[in-house]
């Protein structure tokens, strides 16, 4: 992961738009981001332009491989727990992390997230889509759960966010994914990533594919597709 988080048309593409997002935030006043659940550190580079980023992750080995990216503020902790004052933090990310098996209770994980987010501060949350698109890349990422556009709606203003911008990303290669997603689990395939290194040409098409729907995303929302992507503002006493 942490090799192909540099490379890899999923994550370059999925990361050019939450920048995108971030950019055109109306308050972008500079401050503490934090990024929970960092894993390898991808998102701490490119997070500096929004402020000093502080990387989270459970696991040990993640947060070694995270001092690559030359991020100084590197915390092992547990989203369900994070060891920080409330009001924290000006942004708060959190990418394909509430989904995990380690995430025992993703609304303790959520409400950990406002709590240490500043009033007006902002929450931007990517996670998988739709329960039956579970395949053999989930049981080799230890998917927990799958989540709807309507239910992270719910979720956030359940913890006190106002969600801005609640839509589904990945949607061009929806139609391909879903029905080879739905062969594994017909096969039994056994677990195995769908991330895996692709010839140059098709991991630039590919990651050309989401940089289009991030222009989309600029303005409207799409209907289904492979992620949940949310953002959300703690609303201000």
């Amino acid at each position: 992961m942490a090799r192909a988080e540099q490379t890899h048309w999923w994550y370059t593409g999925m990361a050019a738009i939450a920048a995108d997002w971030l950019r055109r935030l109306p308050d972008r006043t500079r401050g503490f981001v934090l990024d929970a659940g960092c894993g390898t550190g991808g998102s701490l580079g490119w997070l500096t332009q929004f402020g000093r980023p502080c990387g989270v992750d459970v696991h040990p080995v993640a947060l070694q491989l995270a001092t690559w990216h030359g991020c100084p503020w590197l915390v092992q902790a547990d989203v369900q727990a994070l060891p920080f004052a409330a009001a924290r933090f000006n942004i708060v990310t959190a990418f394909d992390v509430l989904y995990h098996d380690r995430v025992a209770s993703d609304w303790d994980a959520l409400r950990e997230l406002a709590r240490v987010l500043r009033p007006g501060g902002w929450l931007l949350l990517r996670l998988p889509a739709y329960d039956w698109l579970r395949g053999a890349h989930d049981f080799a990422v230890h998917t927990r759960r799958r989540y709807t556009c309507k239910e992270v709606s719910t979720k956030l203003r359940a913890v006190g966010l106002r969600p801005a911008r609640v839509t589904y990303a990945n949607t061009l290669l929806f139609p391909l994914a879903a029905v080879w997603r739905l062969l594994q689990r017909k096969r039994a395939t056994q677990p195995a990533s769908d991330v895996r290194p692709l010839p140059a040409w098709l991991n630039r098409l590919l990651e050309l594919c989401l940089r289009a729907e991030g222009l989309w995303l600029r303005r409207r929302s799409l209907p289904f597709g492979l992620s949940v992507l949310a953002l959300a503002q703690k609303d201000v006493p």
